[in-house]
């Protein structure tokens, strides 16, 4: 029984997130559609991250097993014309051993939160980027990143409706930097909270303004308390970029 190994990129835009609902369309349940079609076979993905509802991806990773053999280059073209309609691409289809579990054997995640910090809202990066339309100081907003680096219990950084027994975390790399009229986060673990990054981004998003300090920040990462952190930034100016194994 052969193990595939999908790499996809997609909008999150009109999708409910990765996972299966009870309504809405999400992109897990798009992608397993386009498997049974070329393929014949009702499959169930595993997938490396869960995005939610308007997070998009660049570099997200799905296993599948499938009981006969399948070319995997016919695999990967056979799904992105039954995904034609969706804002959803099959970037490279490999076959690989049975081990390999795309949740479980990965290394690290990394995302990647972009700002347009300008005074005109965005037409062509609509729906990429979340708009800030007054100034931010972006090397202020690193320093107070570097204090998130490290191992924590990322409490305040997470959902209230987060799952994970335990909120404590390995946060392998916070970033930022200014890239013209944006501001790029980045951000990289082996795994993250519900919402973690939207959240440091959100509580970032506060030191860049003037209104927090980095001391502000490390308060709020003791209080291991969600009230104590900032806003949880749209869904809009995140993706998922690598998982890297």
């Amino acid at each position: 029984m052969p193990r595939f190994r999908l790499t996809l990129e997609y909008h999150g835009g009109g999708f409910v997130g990765w996972q299966r609902q009870g309504k809405g369309r999400s992109v897990q349940q798009a992608v397993e559609e386009a498997i049974q079609a070329i393929t014949g076979a009702a499959v169930e993905t595993i997938v490396a991250g869960r995005t939610d509802a308007g997070v998009h991806a660049r570099g997200q990773v799905v296993h599948f097993d499938l009981a006969r053999d399948f070319r995997a280059d016919r695999l990967r073209d056979g799904m992105n014309f039954h995904l034609r309609e969706e804002k959803v691409s099959v970037l490279e289809a490999t076959v690989v051993p049975e081990e390999f579990n795309a949740r479980l054997s990965a290394k690290s995640r990394s995302y990647l939160y972009r700002i347009l910090n300008r005074r005109p809202p965005p037409a062509l990066e609509a729906g990429f980027v979340w708009h800030v339309p007054v100034p931010l100081d972006a090397e202020a907003m690193h320093a107070a990143a570097q204090v998130l680096v490290g191992h924590h219990d990322f409490n305040s950084f997470r959902s209230s409706e987060c799952q994970a027994k335990l909120s404590e975390r390995t946060l392998d790399h916070l970033a930022v930097s200014r890239a013209g009229d944006e501001i790029h986060i980045t951000a990289r673990a082996r795994s993250f909270l519900h919402n973690q990054v939207r959240i440091m981004t959100g509580t970032l998003k506060f030191v860049g303004e003037g209104r927090w300090s980095a001391a502000d920040v490390k308060a709020a990462l003791e209080a291991k308390d969600r009230r104590a952190a900032g806003p949880t930034a749209p869904a809009d100016g995140l993706t998922l970029m690598k998982v890297e194994y």
